[in-house]
């Protein structure tokens, strides 16, 4: 079969009741899954188990089970920079680094190695800033890929971070961004970690000169001289730029072209995360996304957690047509979670041609969004119940909370259970007028008002659920999306690893930099120009 041949089922599927596929025997038992310590439950997606079944038999025939070797074997599957996608290589154990990165693995284990010294030598106050003190504090600086991992991870896992170490993540270009984190810390107890991989990102080193002006202005003169070379470390290639800045090459980590920016907190971008968590948490981590690795490329597709997420989102994008995705998890710690499935998800997967450059005949990436549980539903989950817009959505809940406030958990997860039947059961315009009547409400009320209680219903949905929310769980979470978004990538015959879309709007801020600066640049509309004099009237105004 081909996808077109599945489209060709949606008449079928989307008038059908999914609360009627619940009629079968065990439907929930069947269509649910355990691995690396998730479980997935998917039985209030639209699809029947011979729908699937014939899903994964279309997925073995475009050769999934090829192009997943292909990666974990380092075959350079990102066509369209030569590269390999390694990014799993770097949480397996070092035995299978060798086995995969040959020459290359006595590098990757020696940066891991210096990344573990670093981690303790700053935690337990043996390495310390210029002028003799303890750090307190750590200030990433970075964007897009380098920012995100990075981000998330720290919210996520807060209750596992350190007390006497908060570190904070700075990526935004806006000045007032910049001038709130510096307002809050200390330089003769601030680390700086810059990440960026050419060390020539626009926003990064315009941030990172900002952060240097700082600290040396605000040094006592004799702890000046030394406060770069001393504080600051960087996770770059371009060590010629990163000495040039003043660090040492001491405190320059390599990063591998293999390892795309939004697949690099397993690297030595992991840094900042590990300094929080410190090293044996990190470590956990790594294990519950190795795990998740092993389930993905060895287990059979009818039992394998990211392939089975894949083709139930292949099936909502292109047999039914929903356009989006929510993800909504209904814990406080994972809220960055849908900022960072954003980026993994659509720089990944937003794609209209396929490998060979031909234009596709379908459509790829949903248009990812939410934030956690309990806040959406009093937003926008409104239009998810009430208009025609059907939304698939991921809802992510853990068995336990992390807090002490028990009563509050339990709350929470009714909440999470409750809007997965509501958005699958709906309510219909004769239980409204049932309803409102057993209120006591008169016949004239009631044909009023019962239109407006009517829910469409019939929403899909996965729930997925932590035991708690732990480095190993996490990371078993992040890999078991990144898999789900490149088997979907391989699928669909896209390249999931490159992204120069986001290259155009880097290209296209240096040139209007330049106009601003008193350049010229003919190719630029007559919008953008006029935006342009009204910014430079402003500015000269003042």
């Amino acid at each position: 079969m081909e996808l077109s041949d599945f489209c060709q089922m949606k008449g079928k599927v989307s008038t059908r009741s999914i609360s009627s596929l619940f009629s079968l025997n065990n439907r929930a038992a069947a269509m649910s899954l355990t691995a690396a310590g998730l479980f997935l439950d998917y039985s209030k997606q639209n699809i029947t188990e011979h729908e699937l079944s014939l899903l994964i038999a279309w997925a073995k025939e475009q050769g999934l089970a090829d192009d997943i070797q292909q990666m974990f074997s380092g075959e350079k599957i990102n066509s369209t920079e030569n590269r390999a996608v390694l990014h799993s290589v770097l949480r397996a154990p070092n035995a299978v680094k060798k086995t995969i990165l040959k020459d290359v693995a006595e590098e990757v284990i020696e940066t891991e190695r210096r990344v573990e010294k670093i981690v303790d030598e700053v935690r337990s106050g043996k390495l310390i800033s210029a002028s003799g003190k303890q750090y307190t504090d750590v200030l990433v600086i970075g964007i897009g890929g380098s920012f995100y991992g990075v981000k998330v991870a720290l919210t996520a896992l807060r209750p596992f971070c350190s007390n006497t170490l908060s570190v904070h993540v700075l990526a935004n270009v806006d000045g007032g961004a910049v001038q709130e984190k510096l307002a809050n810390l200390d330089v003769s107890t601030t680390l700086v970690i810059v990440i960026s991989k050419t060390f020539t990102t626009q926003e990064t080193l315009l941030n990172a000169k900002a952060v240097k002006q700082w600290m040396l202005t605000k040094s006592d003169t004799q702890y000046s001289r030394n406060v770069i070379s001393t504080q600051w470390f960087a996770i770059s290639t371009n060590i010629a730029k990163a000495t040039d800045f003043g660090l040492l090459v001491d405190h320059i980590f390599p990063m591998w072209d293999w390892v795309g920016g939004r697949f690099s907190l397993w690297s030595a971008v992991g840094l900042p995360l590990a300094l929080a968590i410190g090293n044996q948490a990190f470590a956990q981590l790594k294990q519950g996304a190795y795990e998740m690795d092993q389930h993905f490329s060895h287990s059979a597709f009818e039992d394998n957690m990211p392939v089975i997420m894949a083709l139930i989102g292949i099936w909502n994008r292109n047999v039914l047509a929903h356009s989006s995705l929510a993800i909504l998890p209904y814990d406080h710690s994972l809220r960055a979670l849908p900022g960072y499935l954003q980026q993994t998800d659509m720089e990944s997967n937003g794609k209209s041609v396929n490998k060979k450059g031909e234009k596709l005949t379908c459509t790829t990436a949903p248009i990812v969004f939410g934030q956690e549980g309990t806040n959406s539903q009093h937003a926008f989950m409104q239009l998810m119940h009430q208009s025609d817009e059907i939304i698939p959505t991921d809802f992510i809940v853990a068995l336990k909370g992390a807090s002490e406030l028990e009563e509050h958990h339990k709350v929470l997860v009714a909440n999470c259970f409750a809007q997965s039947e509501a958005l699958m059961q709906g309510k219909i315009l004769i239980q409204a007028q049932q309803e409102l009547l057993e209120q006591g409400f008169n016949s004239e009320e009631i044909k009023k008002l019962a239109p407006h209680k009517v829910m469409k219903g019939n929403t899909p949905s996965n729930m997925l659920m932590l035991d708690e929310v732990s480095p190993h769980s996490f990371g078993a979470l992040l890999a078991l999306y990144e898999h789900k978004i490149a088997a979907q990538g391989f699928l669909w015959k896209i390249n999931s690893f490159d992204q120069w879309g986001v290259e155009l709007g880097k290209q296209l801020g240096q040139q209007i930099l330049s106009v601003i600066d008193g350049g010229e640049d003919p190719s630029l509309s007559a919008s953008t120009s006029a935006l342009i004099s009204r910014f430079k009237y402003a500015n000269v105004a003042k």
